[in-house]
Formats: structure tokens, C-alpha cells, sequence
């Protein structure tokens, strides 16, 4: 993380840099501008008939063009200074990550079943982003068939993101009401900020939209129970046409962040109407290994030094934990009270006809002959009436 940060420090430094420089170009050239045009006022009113200048305004002429040349180089100059800064980044990112991450990687983890579900999940990534064109061309060079049903809703749910970036809410808005019942089932508030929304920017328009306001109200009737209060505001805010709502009590409701919000609120109550997460996993998995690597990295260094190398190569888990922090935890962990190790495919959680709960390793342990006692309590039980947990 400490190297993620001196990277964008060194970052922030350039864009600083060529906002100031942009700045200054602007200034530069309004200068240089207002002064030739000036110039070029003063000569046509001391033109002489035969069109000859005088010796004032040649030497001002010279003046003038050795001003332009000395700005453009001092704007010259300053550019070059913005390359040594954005060199100066390209460096930062070389001392602060290591470019060959080959070390961390375990070969043969990419066996044809691996490699086409990794296809799957980039195929299904590039829907998400809307990125049609590129999905579909993935899936003829390495073989996936994408059954169409599957794309459908991708499209669907891009193209109404992308009108809710301009500010259009009707494809939203027709969703939404077609989804009416299993957004309610879910306690969404999508479509009452969606009609919301509409109602405002009926409000921007002023009297003129008075009438079609009041008419669109009863498109709140449905939320009038979990709404009131804000149902409440936006009457209120009728009583201010006139002057307009910018200049009323209620210029909160212009607020540009809402448009952001309706698009964050879309794209989650669809996913889960789906049955997809929010974030992309190709995403989400990036971001873990991006947090994960240079502890991996260290580790392997270690492993290495110490010619220790099937600690990690001969297992299917890694041989130090990796905190991703909360945002990352998706699932329960169940660690085996009796082995004290955390619980895998091959050794997974199984429950007793008692109802507690051990590891299968635990489990082939304990039983001796034909029947197997509860570490935790007297029954006695055959080891087969265990049966197999998942979380």
C-alpha cells in the first residue's frame, strides 16, 4: 500500500504540474492575442497612403514578433519539464513494484478446465462493461459458446446505464415498472427514485410544467407508505415555481450527485434481480491479487531461500494467510475444533448425528472400529451417518 501511495504522490505532482501549465498557456496566449490585436488596430489607423510604415511601428512589428517567439519558447521550456515529471512517475513505478510477478504463479494451474472458466468470467466481464464486440470475439478464438439468453440481459441493463448517464430516465423508468413486483419483494426504492427524479426535472422547467407535475404526482401513490416525507418535499417545493427552485428552500433537490446515485441503486437492484454480484468477480479478483501479490511475492522469495519449495507447490492452499480485508470476505469459514485447521475441498466440514460439527481428517481420526463418540458430547454413532456440510 505504502508503494501504491509514493506512486500517486508522484502522480498528483504531474497533474498539478499540467493543470498549472495549461493555465498558463491559456493566459499566455489571451495576452499575446490582446497585444497583436492592438497592434494591428494601431497601424491601420497610422497607414500612410502609399502603404509604407513608419520607422515606430517597424521596431514595435519587431518588438512584437520577438515577444511571440520568447513565449513560445518559455512555453516550450516549461512542456519539457512536464516530460522530466512523467518520467520521474514511470521510475517510482519501477522502484516501488517488482515487474516480474512470474514467481508467485504455479505451474499448470491453467489446464483446459481452468482456462475455459477464466474465458467464461472474462466473456461474462466484458457484457458487464458493455463491451459486446470484444466478448463475442473472445468467445470464437477460444471456443465458448454464450447462449444468447445469456447476453440479453447484459445489453439491456448497458444500454439503460447509458441513458441514465445522459439523464434519460424513460427506458429506466419502463423497467423498473415492469419489475415493480420483485424490486418491492427485495424492499428496492428504485422506482420511487426514478419517478422522483422525473418529477424534478419537471419542476426545473417552471410554471410551464405545472399542470403535468401535479398530473405525474400519482405516480408516488404505490410508495406513498415508505415515502412520505420525501413525497411531502417535493409538494412543498410546487409552492416555489414561480421564482423557481434555485432560489427556494429547496435547491437540494437539483443536487447533480442524485444522477450518480441512480446508477449506483440500477445497477445493484438489477444485478441481484439477476442474480449477479455488483462488482465484476474478474474485477474483484484483480483487485484481491493486486492487494495480495507482494505479500506473495515475499513469501515466495523466503520459500525460495530457504529451498523449502513444496510447502507451496504441493498444496492447493498458500502457506501464509493474506489478509484482503473485509470488503473481501464472501463466504463463512469453518475451522475444525478438534485439528484446529480450517477446512478445504478435500477436507471438508461434516455434521454428526448430534449435531456438531468436525473436519473429515477429525472424523477418520477418532472413530475406532465401527463406531465413532462425539468429542463434544456421550452419543455414540457410526462414522457413515455423518454427512457432508457446505456453507
Amino acid at each position: 500500500m505504502d508503494q501504491c501511495v509514493t506512486v500517486e504522490r508522484e502522480l498528483e505532482k504531474v497533474l498539478q504540474k499540467f493543470s498549472g501549465y495549461g493555465q498558463l498557456c491559456e493566459r499566455s496566449l489571451e495576452e499575446l492575442i490582446q497585444y497583436a490585436g492592438g497592434l494591428r488596430r494601431e497601424i491601420l489607423q497610422t497607414e500612410t497612403q502609399d502603404g509604407d510604415l513608419s520607422g515606430t511601428i517597424a521596431l514595435v512589428m519587431t518588438q512584437c514578433c520577438k515577444r511571440i517567439k520568447d513565449t513560445v519558447q518559455k512555453l516550450a521550456s516549461d512542456h519539457k519539464d512536464i516530460h522530466s515529471s512523467v518520467s520521474r512517475v514511470g521510475k517510482a513505478i519501477d522502484k516501488n513494484f517488482d515487474s516480474d510477478i512470474s514467481s508467485v504463479g504455479i505451474d499448470g494451474c491453467w489446464q483446459a478446465d481452468s482456462q475455459r472458466i477464466l474465458n467464461e468470467v472474462m466473456v461474462e466481464h466484458f457484457f458487464r462493461q458493455g463491451m459486446l464486440d470484444v466478448a463475442e470475439e473472445l468467445c470464437q478464438e477460444s471456443g465458448l459458446s454464450i447462449d444468447q439468453s445469456q447476453k440479453e440481459p447484459f445489453v439491456e441493463l448497458n444500454r439503460i446505464l447509458e441513458a441514465l448517464k445522459v439523464r434519460v430516465l424513460r427506458p429506466a423508468l419502463e423497467w423498473a415498472v415492469s419489475n415493480r413486483e420483485m424490486l418491492m419483494a427485495q424492499n428496492s426504492s428504485l422506482e420511487f427514485k426514478l419517478h422522483r427524479l422525473y418529477f424534478i426535472s419537471l419542476l426545473m422547467g417552471g410554471t410551464a410544467n405545472q399542470r403535468e407535475a401535479l398530473q405525474y404526482a400519482k405516480n408516488f401513490q404505490p410508495f406513498a407508505l415508505n415515502h412520505q416525507k420525501d413525497i411531502q418535499v417535493l409538494m412543498g417545493s410546487l409552492v416555489y415555481l414561480r421564482q423557481g427552485i434555485e432560489n427556494s428552500p429547496y435547491v437540494h433537490l437539483l443536487d447533480a450527485a442524485q444522477w450518480a446515485d441512480i446508477c449506483d441503486i440500477f445497477t445493484r437492484d438489477a444485478c441481484a434481480l439477476l442474480g449477479l454480484s455488483v462488482e465484476s468477480p474478474l474485477s474483484v479478483s484483480f483487485s484481491a491479487g493486486c492487494v495480495a501479490l507482494p505479500a506473495l511475492i515475499n513469501i515466495k522469495a523466503v520459500i525460495e531461500q530457504r529451498q523449502c519449495t513444496g510447502v507451496w507447490n504441493q498444496k492447493d492452499e498458500l502457506p501464509i494467510e493474506v489478509d484482503l480485508g473485509k470488503k473481501c470476505w464472501y463466504h463463512s469459514i469453518f475451522a475444525c475444533p478438534i485439528l484446529r485447521q480450517q477446512t478445504t475441498d478435500n477436507n471438508p466440514p461434516m455434521k454428526l448425528v448430534c449435531g456438531h460439527i468436525i473436519s473429515r481428517d477429525a472424523l477418520n481420526k477418532m472413530f475406532n472400529g465401527s463406531k465413532l463418540k462425539c468429542p463434544y458430547c456421550p452419543v455414540e454413532q457410526s462414522p457413515g451417518d455423518a454427512k457432508q456440510i457446505f456453507f
